[in-house]
């Protein structure tokens, strides 16, 4: 069994392999380009508050959660600060064209009353789809922290079908259809081509209850970085891998910006496949059609966000993700250029003692990387006036769009900061500016999906373009790494041994 490894990437993913190695005996490396860790659990300071650059909404840490279970394995669940948002209202989602809100409660029944309330006749039909989400969530073992079995499993006809055909399959009326699939800026959903499995994952995971990063997503990161180090691991950040060697097809080892050098039994990259491949000293250790098939795969949109620092005593804080959508039938095109912003989420981000009031709000508008593509060749702080004056358009759509849901809210802004997808793709180092990786594809869905193992025997790969993205999906696809490298079930047998979860 290995008993080293370097990690290259100190986001997420990274951390969380990281951890689980390291608690398990290996002598772990993180090796981060940028000087604050987490990648999408990076936070940074504007205007004297802190703010979250991802990770704003997060699933799995209720009792008995997949997230929570991890969390607990590791020994750091009492040194995670989070905040559940309000059972009674998890989610409220605002449409433009009708100027409807609608608020959705925790749990199965909590949908199924509160949908039942604006569309009484669509009753039976709720109970008949939020059953078939649970039966297609339930055919993914890891979901669940099952161990996998040995043979091949066959997946119902429900997983294999798109998204949205999967909803009409269920919901009868239109309207209806369109607010159920009102998560569909956390995944990047398709039109006829997402996988209902993806949307069922998603929908489970909020369903059984969401929560927040309270003080700071970067807090967690923290945590991560302290079960490594604690274990005799090192996380080092502010020095890029410059070049990863090979020889034999194995890894041999790497070196970074400054000059400096790692080696170990194993390596995993934390980053985006298409950003690894240019450090290999020889691209050739991996077959070309396997790089040019993941070179070809189509990555998920991005997103524009909107920073805001509140006047003191303006805002109150509000306990829950509110989504504004602009018509029902747009639901499925989020980041179309010509009609943006047609839909984005906003949060009132919690402190760890939150009061009556909020500070800031953050606004997540999904975008295609096409909307920026004249300043693609550009660097941070040198993109030119025209630059700063698109953000500042930008941002003016998204606030006039507030003004919607929320009259006079322009009168509670105290200061704004705005980043883009050239953003997310120069501090994530993600192709494209991507916010969930490869997009998943219901009709060739072994294509879209990438192995943790690769053909060079000491790598392996984590993060949002394995399995699934978000919070959720990168920490388990973390656990798959892991047992990669220390055997099929070896974390997950640990995980379901050591807890009965009717005690946690």
């Amino acid at each position: 069994m290995a008993e080293s490894v370097v990690i290259i990437g100190g986001g997420l993913g990274g951390l969380f392999t990281g951890a689980i190695l390291a608690k398990e005996g290996l002598d772990v490396t993180v090796l981060e380009k940028n000087k604050i860790i987490g990648g999408g659990l990076q936070s940074f300071r504007r205007f004297g508050e802190l703010f979250d650059t991802g990770m704003h909404i997060i699933g799995g840490m209720q009792k008995g959660g997949n997230i929570r279970r991890i969390c607990e394995y590791l020994g750091i669940w009492k040194d995670v600060h989070i905040l559940d948002t309000d059972p009674e209202n998890i989610d409220s989602i605002f449409f433009s064209e009708d100027k409807r809100t609608y608020h959705i409660a925790r749990g199965k029944v909590g949908i199924i009353e509160s949908l039942s309330k604006d569309f009484p006749a669509q009753k039976e039909n709720l109970k008949a789809y939020i059953e078939a989400l649970y039966k297609v969530a339930d055919e993914v073992d890891l979901f669940y922290l099952r161990p996998s079995p040995e043979y091949m499993q066959v997946h119902s006809d429900d997983f294999h079908m798109s998204a949205s055909e999967f909803i009409a399959k269920y919901i009868t009326d239109e309207r209806l259809q369109s607010v159920v699939a009102y998560l569909n800026p956390l995944y990047g959903g398709k039109d006829g081509v997402t996988p209902a499995y993806i949307h069922a994952l998603i929908s489970v995971l909020y369903i059984e209850g969401s929560s927040r990063f309270a003080g700071g997503s970067i807090l967690f990161a923290r945590t991560l970085s302290d079960v490594i180090t604690g274990h005799g691991g090192r996380v080092l950040s502010g020095d890029a891998v410059r070049s990863v060697h090979s020889e034999n097809r194995s890894i041999t080892g790497v070196t970074t910006e400054s000059g400096k050098s790692y080696s170990a039994d194993c390596y995993i990259c934390a980053i985006h496949p298409c950003s690894f491949f240019p450090l290999l000293d020889d691209e050739s250790i991996l077959p070309k059609p396997y790089r040019e098939r993941l070179s070809e795969l189509p990555n998920s949109y991005s997103a524009f966000t909107l920073n805001i620092k509140l006047k003191p005593g303006t805002f109150k804080y509000f306990n829950y993700t509110m989504y504004y959508m602009s018509r029902y039938d747009a639901i499925w095109k989020f980041g179309e250029t010509k009609r943006w912003p047609s839909g984005f989420l906003f949060i009132t981000p919690p402190e760890i003692n939150q009061g009556e009031f909020a500070d800031k709000v953050i606004v997540t508008a999904p975008m295609q990387w096409n909307a920026v593509e004249q300043w693609i060749n550009t660097t941070t702080g040198n993109r030119g006036p025209e630059y700063s004056q698109w953000k500042a358009g930008c941002a003016e759509k998204l606030i006039a769009r507030m003004e919607e849901i929320i009259p006079g809210f322009r009168d509670c802004i105290e200061s704004i900061n705005t980043a883009s997808p050239l953003t997310i793709r120069d501090f994530y180092g993600v192709k494209d500016g991507s916010m969930y990786g490869f997009s998943k594809d219901c009709h060739d869905i072994v294509r879209s999906q990438v192995p943790v193992v690769t053909k060079v025997k000491n790598l392996f790969l984590t993060g949002q373009n394995c399995n699934l993205h978000g919070f959720c999906g990168v920490s388990l696809t973390a656990v798959s790494t892991c047992e990669a490298i220390l055997g099929r079930n070896y974390i997950l047998n640990k995980i379901n041994n050591r807890f009965d979860d009717s005690r946690i």
